[in-house]
């Protein structure tokens, strides 16, 4: 009987294998397997005709082979059977599994499917490109489930909640207005970010409908997930996935698959366990599974080949699937030097793939936070951003506690969290850091390392943390709230990154943790684009105003010690700077922004000897607006943006930073 503790194995004795050969490799003439099991000491292959029951028709043994790896080499053409892998560590004999390498798998992920990947590519996929930005911070971030974009009925989409549905263009609301891919492109954004797509364990793929989950309980790390496919028992969960990407990019839309390589649904009956019993897991003192995920275990991503396990994955989906990037849950769960060593092998592919995550993890862990890719050793990354949970709750307010205000629902003594934002992290001397709530020093070294972002999959959307927080409020001010947090996002320095669903005051009815409601809780109701079409429209012309100018996207922190100045008169509520002397090149000479968090309005000052030209006012955005201003002040309505512009040069006006 095992009793599954590690206290006394020194997994660093363990051999290394350097090899790309892991897993099935396939031809018509023969297959092949490889797989790392350095602690076994028999293991053997089943073949079966079917993903699910039966009797193994064939079984055969692995031969030892080197650096702790066992081969198998079967003749003949093998498509379209199945197997699975089974390990005797000399304690005894483990579970069948389709092995950690696995990328394709049966209904369900228990079995692997040996497969013909020149079958996977959909038409036209070798003249696939990547979407490609200059800077990380010209990226403007879209997160979405595949399952969430298509499942409603007003949805316009055939293929609810499938990979299949990023396909179809032409598709409308119950009210006429485009949704699926063309509500994509009219909103502007440069990037999806889909929560998981690899094999997750929760979700039934033969009755996808009777339940829901986000994928963040892994199974199956190379494998796509089935129920989003057509046909979960063949590789059209490869096919179609492809297909999104090629889809998602001929609309010059990047495409960021969430992953999550900090721990594993199961932890015993794991495939890693089921492998190398122990090897993959971090443990404490006394040999038992440690949990700094909360899910039950977490990941050695320190340990080489857990190390190799990784990057591997990684380079797999990046090249295979044509990725723009990924994003890291709980990357503070990895140790440093395994997510440098991502960076550099990534940019072998190309270095244009974005990188971030998660600065934090969920519990203790018993590798030391010296070593770890959390949001204060950011700057010991290369070229890796982290969310910025210190712009998130300085916007909308605690994000664990609903009743919490923020800077944009009237909650004052919030502008040095909010100014921290507008910098991406960086130092600015204008900013007392001793007021910023949670980090009392800037922790990025140039913008970006920096995700801002007001609302993400986790917790209460926008929308439901500000109506529950302001229940006082009327449907107007709770709409200015939601304009007023999208342009602090999406006019800051750093990553912007929108939540699916807040151009249009997305709700999930107050649920605070909906990884496993149902679809009528998570899916996007798209007839909400029709009566928040003010919202919509607003953060369609914040993603447009970004694009066009580069002075909200900065690429050094010198550039914005530069050419960002914060004004000198402080007013409780009220947030406002310059960008001087065409910041990043800009075509705009000075532009200055007022956030006016009251919900009352203020008088603003205005710098003297300057003819104003007014961009953005209450809730209207016009870049080509005609209308000047040359007063010495400006009222700036309540719960609002004010964007003022001097498009020529005056020489009777210097900023400095002094």
């Amino acid at each position: 009987m095992r009793d599954w503790k590690f206290n006394g194995v020194d997994f660093s004795t363990y051999p290394h294998y350097e090899g790309g050969d892991l897993g099935v490799c396939y031809t018509k003439e023969q297959t092949s397997i490889r797989i790392w099991a350095p602690t076994a000491g028999q293991v053997e292959l089943r073949i079966y005709r079917q993903s699910q029951g039966g009797s193994a028709i064939r079984i055969d043994q692995f031969e030892k082979a080197e650096s702790g790896t066992w081969l198998i080499v079967l003749q003949g053409d093998l498509n379209g059977y199945f197997y699975t892998i089974r390990v005797n560590d000399n304690t005894g004999w483990l579970n069948e599994t389709p092995g950690v390498d696995a990328r394709a798998v049966g209904i369900n992920g228990i079995r692997g499917l040996i497969f013909d990947p020149g079958t996977t590519d959909p038409e036209g996929w070798t003249d696939d490109q990547r979407v490609k930005c200059e800077s990380p911070t010209d990226a403007v971030i879209y997160e979405l489930s595949v399952r969430d974009f298509s499942v409603a009925p007003s949805s316009g989409m055939k293929n609810k909640g499938k990979y299949l549905a990023f396909t179809e263009s032409g598709a409308v609301s119950p009210q006429g207005l485009k949704t699926g891919i063309d509500h994509l492109k009219e909103l502007g954004i440069t990037h999806v970010h889909l929560l998981p797509v690899y094999d997750f364990l929760t979700v039934d793929e033969r009755y996808p409908d009777q339940s829901y989950n986000w994928g963040y309980d892994p199974q199956n790390f190379n494998a796509p997930e089935g129920s989003y496919a057509s046909n979960p028992n063949t590789t059209s969960r490869i096919l179609e996935l492809k297909m999104l990407v090629q889809s998602l990019h001929q609309a010059g839309i990047g495409v960021i698959f969430d992953v999550v390589y900090n721990h594993t649904a199961h932890t015993r009956r794991s495939w890693f366990n089921q492998t190398v019993p122990g090897y993959y897991y971090r443990q404490k003192p006394n040999g038992t599974f440690s949990n700094a995920s909360g899910c039950g275990n977490e990941i050695a991503t320190e340990r080489n080949m857990v190390r190799k396990y990784i990057i591997d994955s990684l380079l797999y989906w990046a090249t295979e699937f044509h990725l723009d990037g990924f994003r890291f849950d709980l990357m503070g769960v990895y140790d440093l030097d395994t997510m440098n060593q991502i960076r550099t092998k990534l940019d072998q592919v190309s270095p244009s793939i974005l990188l971030y995550g998660e600065g934090w993890t969920a519990d203790k862990s018993p590798l030391s936070e010296t070593w770890r890719a959390v949001k204060t050793n950011i700057t010991r990354l290369y070229r890796v951003a982290a969310f910025n949970d210190d712009f998130r709750d300085g916007i909308k307010g605690n994000n664990f506690n609903p009743h919490s205000k923020g800077f944009v629902s009237g909650q004052t003594i919030q502008e040095e969290n909010i100014k921290f934002g507008i910098t991406g992290a960086c130092f600015h001397p204008q900013i007392v850091y001793g007021y910023v709530e949670r980090s009392k020093s800037p922790w990025a070294s140039e913008p970006w390392q920096c995700v801002n972002y007001a609302s993400c999959h986790d917790n209460y959307t926008l929308f439901d943390k500000l109506t529950l927080s302001s229940p006082e409020a009327t449907e107007e001010e709770l709409c200015r709230m939601v304009m007023m947090a999208g342009a602090l996002v999406l006019t800051s320095q750093g990553i912007p990154f929108l939540h699916a669903g807040d151009e249009m005051a997305r709700t999930k009815s107050g649920d605070h943790n909906s990884y496993k409601s149902p679809d009528c809780i998570n899916q996007i109701d798209w007839e909400r684009k029709s009566s928040y079409s003010n919202i919509f429209r607003y953060y369609q012309m914040l993603i447009s105003l970004r694009k066009s100018h580069p002075a909200f996207r900065m690429t050094s922190a010198n550039q914005i010690r530069k050419h960002l100045v914060f004004s000198s008169d402080y007013q409780p509520g009220v947030a406002s700077y310059s960008l001087v002397n065409h910041a990043n090149d800009d075509k705009w000479r000075t532009i200055l922004m007022v956030f006016n968090g009251n919900r009352y309005p203020i008088t603003f000052s205005l710098p003297p000897h300057i003819s104003w030209r007014i961009v953005a006012r209450d809730i209207t955005i016009n870049p080509d607006s005609t209308e000047y201003i040359s007063a010495s002040e400006i009222e700036v309505s309540g719960i609002s943006m004010l964007m003022l512009v001097e498009d020529y040069f005056n020489p009777t006006i210097q900023f400095t930073n002094s």
